[in-house]
């Protein structure tokens, strides 16, 4: 910190780094969730006829999905894909937060002066969202075939041996550039959910700084957070099972 007190500039690098850190933290401790959340939306719906009544499906409810995966395969299962998981978080986590002040900066001018506009904090998120997910797409697919691999009967051997197995066969089986297949859908969910959350994380930050009392501190952070994982959830739904669809 400067000697005058002021926070002073943090550094592209410096919210790289920070924001990756916090991103894999995160990732190891949702990423059970996760593994349930991918199951579900593969799971195909099986319709049933007057002789043959539809069966009943194998993963009901995302804590039910979980204890099913836990006791079928063993609770380390859940943590299938956690290694692309980094990988993905490291690069997308890092770079779409990275990038979100420069390139909010860039929309606004170098000689703004005030509150951004909501609509520049979205276009903001959009942009350092897309850009992140198509670097890290790779990452991105080879964490969801890893967690969509259920139970194997025996004596088959799975598909792929961990992480990096994942990415050499995937290159060398399908050609390079699969490693961006679902790239389209993946694109727009994670531009989507950025630009809401990000934007919405902004927004409602700057709203609650206004109210006597609030300052710039942890629980404001808390709150703005709060408010941006539920915008990003509600309007990343949708195009998340497109995606899931593509990958699987």
């Amino acid at each position: 910190m400067p000697a005058d007190g002021s926070k002073g500039e943090i550094t592209f690098a410096g919210r790289f780094t920070a924001s990756a850190i916090a991103a894999c933290f995160a990732e190891i401790c949702t990423i059970p969730l996760d593994t349930a959340k991918v199951r579900l939306q593969l799971q195909k719906t099986v319709v049933g006829d007057a002789t043959a009544p539809a069966a009943l499906p194998k993963y009901r409810g995302l804590l039910g999905t979980a204890a099913t995966i836990a006791r079928e395969e063993g609770a380390a299962a859940l943590w299938k894909g956690i290694v692309p998981g980094l990988h993905r978080q490291c690069i997308y986590g890092g770079l779409r937060i990275g990038l979100y002040e420069p390139v909010k900066s860039f929309y606004v001018g170098q000689d703004h002066v005030g509150d951004v506009p909501l609509s520049k904090k979205i276009a903001a998120g959009f942009t350092t969202g897309a850009i992140a997910i198509a670097v890290a797409n790779p990452t991105d697919l080879v964490k969801v075939r890893l967690q969509a691999e259920g139970k194997l009967a025996p004596g088959v051997p799975r598909r792929y041996a961990g992480a990096m197995d994942a990415y050499a066969k995937i290159a060398r089986q399908e050609g390079f550039t699969a490693l961006w297949t679902g790239l389209g859908p993946n694109v727009a969910r994670n531009a989507i959910i950025n630009a809401a959350e990000l934007a919405s994380y902004d927004q409602v930050k700057q709203t609650i700084l206004k109210l006597p009392g609030f300052k710039d501190d942890v629980v404001t952070h808390l709150f703005s957070g709060l408010g941006a994982g539920f915008f990003a959830v509600c309007v990343g739904s949708p195009v998340d099972v497109v995606r899931f669809k593509n990958d699987g």
